[in-house]
């Protein structure tokens, strides 16, 4: 690693190789250019969605005036209009990444959208919705966002086996974390019979940290005495070394040596921040410089 004095915060993150993303995607920041500034200023190599973050975006002022409009003139439903706007919106910020997705090979680059929240205890309905979106969005470089739920790993193998890169969410526990790692490799499995090429299949699992803190911290509080104060935003930390033995453990064994021959790549996303910038980034942490890190 060769960082300058005068390296800024971001480009120093990049040079110890974190993959830095924004957990954020609107219409403006995409015709304002302000998401290409940060790409080409502050080292920002992937985004991610949720319903929350598209919400905000589309009830906040007046870029999507003119397509919901049209949405509304053509008959279109409320449903159909949101998977018209979203899609489109992230459509077009993997265009905007694609140069960075060819420079990594895929590792970097990457947008994520969410399958409808809705069908996050439905298998096939979650399955079907991700190959909806992977194709309305059509492009390489496009992560499918499918929550961690028991209902959702049979999903994450399925999307998985058709060549879909998929970004599995919420993942809190070390017991859902091994699952989640199952479901992935029996995903990549298939993927491979089906005749996939593994090494362009670039997923991502997010294990929450702070959210860990946020309930953990209650209890402490409501145990009240200063030793259990003193360990307050430490338990989602812990947690995530927990995590990484699980994925030492798990990508040391003969089953996922197999799939690394055949081109396969582990990633993990580390949850977003809610209280001390030096605990917690917001990023996809990734090692350049080394084998990579827990999917």
């Amino acid at each position: 690693m060769t960082t300058t004095p005068t390296a800024t915060p971001t480009q120093q993150l990049s040079d110890a190789g974190v993959s830095i993303w924004l957990d954020d995607l609107s219409r403006g920041r995409l015709n304002t250019g302000t998401l290409r500034k940060l790409i080409e200023e502050k080292n920002v190599v992937g985004v991610t969605t949720n319903p929350s973050i598209f919400h905000a975006a589309i009830t906040t002022g007046h870029d999507y005036d003119e397509i919901i409009a049209a949405q509304a003139a053509a008959g279109a439903t409320v449903e159909d209009t949101v998977f018209e706007i979203t899609t489109t919106d992230v459509a077009d910020a993997c265009e905007l990444f694609a140069p960075v997705a060819a420079a990594t090979r895929g590792v970097d680059g990457r947008v994520s959208i969410e399958v409808d929240p809705r069908l996050a205890w439905d298998t096939a309905g979650t399955i079907a919705e991700a190959k909806h979106l992977y194709k309305k969005v059509n492009k390489d470089n496009v992560h499918i966002k499918i929550p961690a739920t028991l209902e959702g790993l049979e999903a994450i193998t399925s999307t998985l086996a058709e060549g879909i890169s998929v970004n599995v969410t919420l993942i809190f526990s070390l017991e859902r974390y091994r699952a989640v790692i199952n479901a992935f490799q029996s995903g990549l499995e298939q993927a491979k019979d089906n005749g996939h090429d593994l090494s362009r299949i670039h997923s991502v699992a997010s294990f929450f940290v702070s959210r860990v803190d946020s309930e953990i911290d209650k209890r402490l509080d409501a145990i009240g005495t200063d030793e259990a104060r003193a360990l307050k935003g430490k338990a989602g930390v812990a947690n995530a070394r927990l995590a990484y033995q699980v994925y030492e453990e798990l990508f040391s064994t003969e089953r996922w040596a197999l799939l690394a021959d055949a081109g396969a790549l582990p990633s993990v996303r580390c949850g977003p921040p809610r209280a001390s910038r030096t605990r917690h980034t917001r990023t996809r942490c990734t090692s350049r410089n080394s084998s990579p890190p827990a999917w």
